[in-house]
């Protein structure tokens, strides 16, 4: 029997404009903008094959054939581009990722930014960018994000075809990188999906979404510029603020640990010292440290002196998804 495969990459991103909340949750429409950096040592690859024999979709992730939620929202995914495309057949969906899914690191961005960019080759749909990007938030919003390369601003919009992201720029225009100090491998209790139908429970979150214009012009601004001390006030505040909306939410959300606390003073410390090194968490409690080419080897070296993290993973900046390689066989 013949068949035909697609295999896609694609690379998470690190928030530092965050997305939290929507005003759409069907269609993953956010509450605010939000502006990221794509990390081009940490990928999602994924290949989609045709098999006419297939009464449903089947997906494995990292070797292990999957069932239950995880099964069900690919499925569920692949049924909406089927709809919208028009397109019918079941597919056989594998999937790696070269480091921990469900930590607070992207992965749901990764994995959808690659597996909508080898649905869209497979199919032949010859996507704009644009589209892309809006098809790839329907599976999850920061996907949208995953697929332009280097820095990315994910614009709001009314209805689904206006809610994209684009580059702002590319990621040879200022090498940053990310230290992540990983303190929790293991999935996180609350899924970030049920965190963002919580947000608005929050006191706190129309003061943050009525404030994030502001804080993105900063941020947009600081990144054009190369300008790391306004990006790193801006960025350890807007984290702090969606942490603040978590914590705040019916029932709470807490995601900080005590050794995120903690590497989040020493972060200020280093800043102290002269190092550019600023943090920001994402749904979870491992700590990304941005910092400059100059600074990521120093920091990696402090951070190795702070006890509770059990990992350091770097990343520069990075490009958006791509095509690996269309095959087929007999």
């Amino acid at each position: 029997m013949k068949t035909y495969s697609v295999t896609a990459i694609a690379h998470p991103n690190i928030a530092f404009i965050k997305y939290w909340g929507n005003q759409d949750d069907s269609l993953r429409l956010p509450s605010n903008g939000s502006i990221s950096m794509n990390l081009a040592s940490l990928n999602t690859t994924t290949t989609v094959t045709e098999n006419q024999n297939l009464l449903n979709d089947h997906l494995e992730l990292n070797g292990a054939a999957q069932t239950g939620p995880a099964l069900h929202r690919i499925q569920q995914y692949l049924d909406l581009i089927r709809k919208i495309y028009k397109q019918d057949g079941f597919l056989e969906v594998k999937s790696t990722n070269n480091f921990p899914m469900s930590a607070g690191i992207a992965s749901s961005a990764s994995a959808f930014a690659a597996l909508s960019t080898a649905i869209a080759h497979f199919h032949e749909l010859h996507l704009p960018q644009k589209e892309l990007s809006a098809i790839a938030r329907l599976g999850s919003g920061s996907a949208c994000r995953s697929i332009p390369p280097g820095y990315c601003e994910w614009k709001t919009g009314s209805r689904h075809e206006d809610s994209y992201a684009t580059t702002i720029a590319h990621e040879h225009h200022w090498q940053l990188w990310d230290c992540i100090a990983i303190i929790e491998s293991k999935p996180k209790e609350v899924s970030s999906t049920k965190g963002h139908s919580m947000a608005d429970s929050s006191p706190l979150q129309q003061a943050r979404i009525m404030d994030a214009p502001r804080r993105l012009d900063i941020c947009r601004s600081a990144i054009i510029g190369k300008d790391f001390g306004a990006l790193s006030e801006i960025i350890e505040l807007d984290s702090n603020m969606m942490h603040a909306v978590m914590m705040t939410s019916k029932p709470p959300i807490i995601y900080w640990q005590p050794a995120s606390l903690l590497i989040m003073q020493e972060v200020k410390k280093m800043r102290k010292k002269g190092l550019a090194a600023a943090y920001t968490l994402d749904a979870g409690s491992n700590v990304h440290i941005i910092c400059t080419e100059e600074s990521h080897k120093k920091v990696e070296d402090n951070l190795r002196d702070i006890p509770g993290i059990i990992k350091i993973l770097k990343s520069p900046s990075g490009k958006g998804a791509s095509v690996i390689q269309p095959t087929s066989s007999n």
